[in-house]
């Protein structure tokens, strides 16, 4: 194998396992650790790291613009995203978490169309939507489906809001955002700003008053140091290789193989129950979200898949 070659299978490896893994590493982490309160100080590490990793390798330093138009889509991503993510991984499972955030697509597809001028789906995507949502319909029914058992609605609508305001985040961002030309520095810049408003939201549920450093269990640690350092900069970095090194629908296959590995890993580490429910569920999701990511990657819609590497970034799930 080349070198190069060996590079790429050790990219998509990193970005498939990685990102397939923070859900589960989430659930671990705010056992005992508060969950906004674990996000801002993961992405504040995080951000830090990448900001400052981009200014040394030469990115400009950002406009007063910059900042303004990264706080936009850091809240949108990392509070509205990510925090509902956090937040519902208590009351719900980590895999069902990952299998409703990848609706995002679906999400994506359904604002591009409503909005003024918007572009009408072709047969394939309203197809593959249709599959999707009646996944979804299946895995947060009520009722006791194939033995399934019933799944928390709350938790369940809090993922189903957060992947729609990823999607909106994401649409801002293709829609003519003004971030730095650097994928880097502006990932970094949405998380140091994502993560420090996280503080302020911890403090107002709550979640100060009732913490404690010495009820912080070692595994709890050990997985905020993992979302740091493998779920952000080291995913992160894989993703921006592939995305120079590789096609953008090769790139993209990350949003159907990312929910699979999640729902595994949560029953491998995490004794979460695989049920009838769970496979017909992630069945119908993944299998719409490959139909729709392929299509938009030929270039029927402004999502992920079709847009420059230096937007890419602002959607990418290094934040989840």
């Amino acid at each position: 194998m080349s070198q190069n070659r060996l590079r790429l299978v050790l990219a998509f490896l990193a970005v498939y396992l990685i990102w397939g893994s923070t859900y589960l590493g989430i659930r671990f982490a705010i056992e005992t650790l508060p969950p906004f309160l674990m996000a801002g100080t993961r992405f504040l590490v995080a951000g830090s790291v990448l900001y400052l990793w981009a200014r040394r390798k030469g990115a400009a330093a950002p406009s007063g613009v910059n900042w303004i138009t990264a706080g936009v889509v850091g809240t949108l991503l990392l509070i509205g995203g990510n925090g509902g993510v956090v937040w519902a991984e208590t009351r719900v499972a980590s895999g069902l978490a990952a299998l409703l955030i990848a609706t995002e697509p679906f999400w994506i597809v359904l604002l591009d169309w409503l909005r003024p001028g918007g572009r009408r789906p072709g047969l394939a995507v309203a197809a593959g939507l249709l599959f999707g949502f009646i996944g979804v319909g299946l895995l947060v029914s009520p009722f006791d489906l194939i033995g399934g058992g019933r799944v928390d609605a709350l938790g369940a609508a809090a993922v189903v809001l957060a992947s729609l305001s990823w999607a909106i985040g994401s649409l801002y961002t293709a829609r003519g955002a003004r971030l730095p030309a650097s994928p880097t520095l502006a990932t970094g810049m949405e998380m140091l700003i994502g993560g420090a408003l996280f503080f302020p939201l911890s403090a107002a549920t709550g979640e100060w008053a009732k913490f404690s450093l010495a009820a912080v269990s070692l595994k709890s640690a050990l997985a905020l140091l993992y979302l740091i350092v493998f779920g952000a900069i080291v995913a992160f970095t894989a993703y921006v290789y592939l995305l120079k090194n590789t096609t953008p629908a090769r790139a993209s296959t990350y949003a159907y193989v990312n929910p699979v590995i999640a729902v595994l890993l949560g029953w491998a580490f995490g004794g979460e129950a695989v049920t009838g429910r769970v496979v017909l569920a992630a069945a119908a999701i993944i299998a719409a979200v490959a139909v729709i990511t392929r299509q938009q990657a030929g270039g029927q819609s402004p999502t992920r898949a079709s847009r420059p590497t230096g937007e890419l970034a602002t959607d990418s799930p290094t934040a989840r």
